[in-house]
């Protein structure tokens, strides 16, 4: 005895379910991941199917969710910018502010590593108006001064910079280590600009 073929309103009988919300949930998550993976190892070049295939999908898969390189690029950045800036609360949320501060500058690197992959994607996709520009340098000022704001209220940093400067000071820690080839110095010069935060 056969089941009974129930039909689903509005789809002609024999027709395939669409894959389950979660599911393809799952597999974009996981197509960002691998696309994460191979644009922090700075592979702008990395083809589509080598990510499809490291996410476990199939190019159709990959293509359904990113129909071209730029929507793959753009959602990976803005999904990298949103996760650095979310993660700010949760940090000052269970460390003091200065190592708050640190916790998060780290997370920052890994951002912008991220980000040097996909730089020349992001570029021309900015400078054509296929990629949206995004906020950055302001969301990620607007985080410092978090950080900033708190760090004052108990005395652990200082109240005379301003949350634009130590932005500055950042972005002058990573292209001065991508300059040279040295992001084994990163760690070190962020200790140095997290303690000249401090109070003298």
């Amino acid at each position: 005895m056969t089941a009974p073929d129930f039909e689903t309103p509005g789809r002609p009988k024999g027709a395939t379910a669409r894959p389950a919300r979660a599911d393809a949930r799952r597999n974009r998550e996981k197509l960002l991941a691998a696309a994460r993976a191979a644009f922090t190892s700075a592979n702008e070049t990395a083809p589509l199917e080598a990510i499809a295939r490291e996410a476990g999908v199939g190019i159709g898969t990959l293509y359904r969710h990113f129909p071209t390189r730029e929507a793959l690029v753009e959602a990976l950045y803005s999904a990298e910018l949103d996760a650095v800036v979310d993660s700010a609360p949760a940090l000052l949320d269970t460390l003091p502010p200065e190592a708050a501060l640190r916790a998060w500058v780290e997370r920052y690197a890994g951002f912008l590593a991220t980000k040097r992959g996909m730089s020349d994607t992001l570029r021309a996709g900015w400078a054509s108006g296929s990629i949206a520009t995004p906020a950055t340098r302001e969301r990620i000022t607007a985080t410092l001064a978090m950080f900033l704001d708190a760090g004052t209220e108990t005395g652990a940093l200082r109240a005379d910079v301003e949350a634009e400067e130590v932005t500055m000071m950042l972005l002058g820690v990573f292209l001065s280590t991508q300059a040279v080839n040295c992001p084994e110095k990163t760690g070190r010069l962020l200790d140095l600009a997290v303690d000249a935060l401090r109070p003298v």
